[in-house]
């Protein structure tokens, strides 16, 4: 299993994916109305996502 420092600080909806082991369709849903800081970048809407800020929702903190 990889560990939080194995990912990049910035993560994209692919690593949130893989880290949650859920579907496409799922990451997006959850990245609709997330629980932690995202944000949306340009006119294609790129979604970043800190992965400190990630990480500590997953963790409940």
């Amino acid at each position: 299993m990889l560990t939080r420092e194995c990912y990049p600080l910035v993560l994209g909806p692919e690593e949130i994916q893989e880290i949650l082991c859920i579907g496409r369709r799922q990451t997006y849903e959850l990245l609709k109305n997330p629980p932690f800081h995202v944000v949306r970048i340009g006119k294609r809407r790129l979604i970043k996502v800190s992965r400190d800020s990630f990480f500590n929702w997953l963790e409940g903190r």
